[in-house]
């Protein structure tokens, strides 16, 4: 499933999901001039590694200096992809449901739910894959934030999707609510099966777009504007 628009309208221009897509597009620029080795350097001090994610958490007291550069990364990681194609699938996903989640919010507070979002779907990530070393990059799990956080602040919308059936290519209109319940489905499915198959999980971040989602469902109950109660003076 691919989503190519939703139904919901913005009211305020998204300045910080804008502002996100083109900091990451320029990251990613950078990195294509990167060398091979530059490229490994590079993961190497921003990327994540779980086993080392873990280290730092249970090392924080002892060494709080090291570890903080650790954890660090955590943040640093959601802004860097790893081909044109994952670029592209994530920013994707963040240009059709991050504006009305940003209008919902406000500014600052979707910037909040995004980076927490992120480092939310690496904990989980890391913490389950705490043996490997394997550099993890990406914006998935901060995207998924955003989807959950969609559910709760545009139940009603719907999202026109391109869905390939076999040979054939359909383009629907599908429930915001359906579409994220099954796209959430399939990233736990996935999650789970890749567990019972070594090198399967380093390669997708499958449990980073779990709790990412699942933070940003709670992020958007959390963080969600309320009508202000009508003062004294305005009641009939």
């Amino acid at each position: 499933m691919i989503p190519l628009r939703d139904s919901a309208r913005s009211r305020s221009f998204p300045v910080v999901n804008l502002g996100l897509i083109l900091l990451t597009g320029f990251v990613f620029i950078k990195e294509l001039g990167l060398s091979q080795a530059g490229l490994t350097r590079l993961y190497a001090v921003y990327a994540v590694n779980p086993a080392k994610i873990v280290w730092a958490v249970g090392h924080f007291a002892s060494n709080p200096t090291t570890a903080a550069r650790v954890l660090g990364t955590l943040v640093t990681a959601i802004f860097l992809h790893g081909g044109w194609l994952h670029l592209g699938g994530n920013m994707l996903y963040l240009w059709v449901f991050g504006d009305n989640v940003e209008d919902r919010l406000g500014h600052l507070r979707y910037l909040l739910l995004y980076l927490t979002a992120g480092v939310a779907g690496f904990l989980v990530h890391s913490f389950l894959l705490a043996p490997v070393t394997v550099p993890t990059i990406g914006a998935s799990g901060a995207i998924a934030g955003v989807l959950g956080a969609y559910i709760v602040l545009s139940p009603g919308a719907s999202v026109t999707t391109l869905i390939f059936l076999g040979i054939f290519i359909q383009v629907l209109d599908v429930p915001a609510f359906v579409f994220l319940i099954v796209w959430f489905g399939m990233q736990l499915l996935s999650g789970v099966a890749s567990l019972g198959q070594p090198g399967t999980a380093e390669t997708v971040a499958w449990w980073a777009h779990v709790g990412g989602f699942a933070s940003g469902l709670l992020l958007g109950l959390l963080l969600r504007r309320r009508p202000r109660p009508p003062r004294a003076w305005d009641m009939p």
